[in-house]
């Protein structure tokens, strides 16, 4: 085995293993990669010895502590990039401006930004968390993974028109449009680094025709300084 598909197969590894809150044992990342046990044994004890991964007492490989401090090292980075443009996206839509990022099965806000004259406020702030399956931003993060069965139709939706846009699934009365930074579909490829999405909510209010042509250009304004 080659050593960039030994990277690759290390890194799909994390991948699975992120998405899969309550862990997995070597036999199903075996399964899940097509390998042999050995071979999947070998990879998780690459990437326990980096602290990336570690196992639980029933043997279970969970994202590890290394992890963390990588993704420390680089969400200020994305957030620094991210904070001029989404004041600017706030101002234009005249709601909360959101950078948004995939943990596992839940959306996490990462950077927010209030327009000087908001519309009534919306509670949105940094650290706020909600699955992937629900919100404007949630539905942003699932569209940069692979299609499965059972998706539900607001996300297919969503993919079809390269865009989310939700009406009171976290807060009664609130409007939120989001977009993807990375690509979607059956790729599941996403910016660098982080599955993440950039988007405004509003209560009410919200034109949501001019929100959605903000946020998509916002966001491609994001994905250039990123680049």
């Amino acid at each position: 085995m080659s050593s960039l598909q030994t990277l690759s197969r290390g890194i799909q590894v994390l991948e699975i293993v992120s998405r899969t809150p309550s862990g997995l044992q070597i036999a199903e990342i075996a399964h899940i990669l097509g390998v042999h046990r050995a071979i999947a044994y070998r990879l998780v004890a690459t990437l326990e010895e980096h602290l990336l991964v570690t196992r639980d007492q029933q043997g279970r490989i969970q994202i590890g502590g290394g992890i963390v401090a990588l993704s420390d090292r680089y969400q200020p980075q994305l957030r620094a990039k991210a904070l001029p443009v989404l004041r600017s996206l706030a101002e234009a839509s005249g709601g909360t401006a959101f950078l948004c990022v995939g943990q596992g099965d839940e959306c996490v806000a990462i950077e927010v930004a209030e327009p000087e004259a908001p519309l009534l406020k919306v509670s949105y702030r940094v650290g706020s968390r909600h699955p992937v399956t629900r919100g404007a931003a949630g539905l942003a993060i699932a569209m940069q993974r692979p299609p499965r069965p059972g998706d539900s139709d607001d996300l297919l939706t969503a993919r079809k028109n390269g865009f989310a846009l939700t009406r009171g699934q976290l807060q009664e009365g609130a409007i939120g449009v989001a977009a993807p930074l990375g690509k979607t579909g059956a790729t599941g490829r996403s910016v660098p680094g982080a599955e993440a999405c950039i988007g405004v909510v509003a209560m009410h209010a919200l034109d949501t025709t001019s929100a959605t042509a903000a946020v998509l250009s916002h966001r491609d304004r994001l994905r250039e300084a990123l680049a």
